[in-house]
């Protein structure tokens, strides 16, 4: 869905495959965003874009194998696995914080067209939520070589 609301920003010639998704829309009520879209004219199906974990808005969205959606960070420290290893690299008992279904993290899929139809739907918080996230990235990967260096010399 956000691959279509982004695509109809854009001067696409043709646009008939879009008429499916053609009442598709990024909804913030309350502060919090929601991905709406009518199908069929029948059916209405709500997306809600806040993390369950750290309750803001996704940033960097991965969906689980199970389709829940989380920041990457917060799927990362669900996972127990450090950022610079990344999520394919956790235990196949770690669980959903959501569903509780194991095995999820291996098969995350990072939801590129999402990322950019919130990074242009407020600019503004996108920007500061991601000198924080950058700095955090930083933090754990200074950590993480630190030890790796210390672990190769044997300190």
């Amino acid at each position: 869905m956000a691959f279509y609301i982004n695509m109809r920003k854009t001067n696409v010639d043709n646009k008939a495959p879009m008429e499916l998704f053609s009442d598709c829309s990024l909804i913030f009520e309350d502060g919090k965003p929601t991905l709406s879209c009518s199908l069929f004219e029948s059916m209405r199906v709500d997306i809600d874009l806040t993390c369950s974990i750290c309750l803001d808005t996704v940033f960097d969205a991965v969906s689980l194998y199970c389709g829940h959606i989380f920041c990457y960070m917060c799927c990362c420290k669900a996972a127990s696995v450090i950022i610079v290893n990344g999520l394919e690299v956790a235990s196949l008992e770690k669980k959903c914080p959501l569903c509780r279904r194991e095995g999820v993290y291996p098969g995350a899929v990072h939801l590129e067209e999402l990322n950019i139809l919130l990074s242009e739907s407020c600019p503004e918080e996108w920007e500061e939520r991601r000198q924080l996230e950058r700095l955090e990235r930083i933090r754990q990967a200074k950590e993480h070589w630190d030890f790796q260096c210390r672990a190769f010399v044997g300190i």
